[in-house]
């Protein structure tokens, strides 16, 4: 029973030893991923909140660096190379830190991630953007940190950052259409699919490509696809056609269109081909 009662005693001293109160973060760490075109994005960041202090001219001075947020320095991944500015930046990681002032954020990205917070010593050699961002007036208080991305297309996004009332923008623009011209050029240079053929096409219209080059791959996709042709894919035809100037070839798909999504109980393709029609009509 002795032997008993000191083993139960030193499990319970360990027990003591290693447990640990946890309690929230003040600043609590975000992940934030992104999928801009066809690059990977990743913000690593902490979000302090305001707690009824005044923060940009006080708490964040103006015309001095801040490092973008608490803790940790900010750390943004990018899984290919993008463009911010005039400024090109290689695929891997950087810190961002900003130094606010009212009207304008003079917003820099450092090729040193790992710092905790501002580096000890600043090195201007590791600066491989700087960017100066308009400061907006938000109509609503942000009671903590944020940060966004914002105005998504194929090629670029928006950096948002918002606290307490503003918000301030850093585009950056990524190599989608490089990328995706050099993978239809071996694709096609191959056996292509008819999704292939397809996604093609669609790329082509959706960026303002050649359109003559975007009609015949549909066309390929259409026919390839026989009777198992879905009413997304007739969908994308009518519209290339009536890119192209068919106005009688863009209406025949978009019925043909009409009547798969009618069958498939689809009410938004159902609506889109209707409207369509009747704009084309009405040309």
């Amino acid at each position: 029973m002795k032997k008993l009662l000191l083993i139960l005693m030193a499990i319970t001293a360990v027990y003591s030893v290693d447990a640990q109160i946890k309690t929230p973060q003040p600043s609590p760490f975000s992940k934030v991923e992104q999928k801009v075109g066809l690059t990977d994005v990743v913000l690593e960041y902490s979000r302090p909140s305001m707690r009824d202090r005044v923060i940009f001219g006080d708490l964040v001075p103006y015309g001095k660096l801040w490092r973008l947020g608490a803790n940790a320095n900010t750390k943004i991944t990018f899984s290919t190379d993008v463009t911010i500015g005039d400024n090109k930046l290689k695929a891997g990681s950087y810190a961002i830190f900003v130094t606010p002032n009212e009207t304008s954020w003079n917003v820099v990205f450092y090729n040193e991630a790992s710092n905790s917070g501002l580096p000890k010593e600043w090195d201007d050699s590791k600066v491989v953007a700087m960017v100066n961002a308009e400061v907006y007036p938000m109509p609503v208080k942000i009671e903590t940190f944020t940060m966004t991305f914002d105005d998504l297309t194929s090629s670029s996004a928006v950096l948002g950052m918002l606290w307490e009332s503003v918000y301030v923008g850093v585009t950056i623009e990524v190599p989608t259409d490089d990328m995706v011209l050099a993978n239809i050029n071996d694709v096609m240079n191959g056996t292509p699919t008819g999704n292939d053929y397809y996604a093609a096409a669609v790329y082509y219209l959706q960026e303002g490509k050649d359109i003559k080059q975007a009609k015949t791959w549909i066309d390929k996709a259409i026919t390839m696809a026989g009777d198992k042709v879905a009413f997304w894919q007739l969908r994308q035809q009518s519209l290339i056609y009536a890119k192209f100037g068919d106005k009688k070839g863009a209406i025949a798909a978009a019925k043909k269109s009409l009547a798969a999504a009618e069958k498939a109980g689809n009410a938004d393709y159902v609506k889109m081909n209707n409207d369509s029609m009747k704009e084309w009509a009405g040309m």
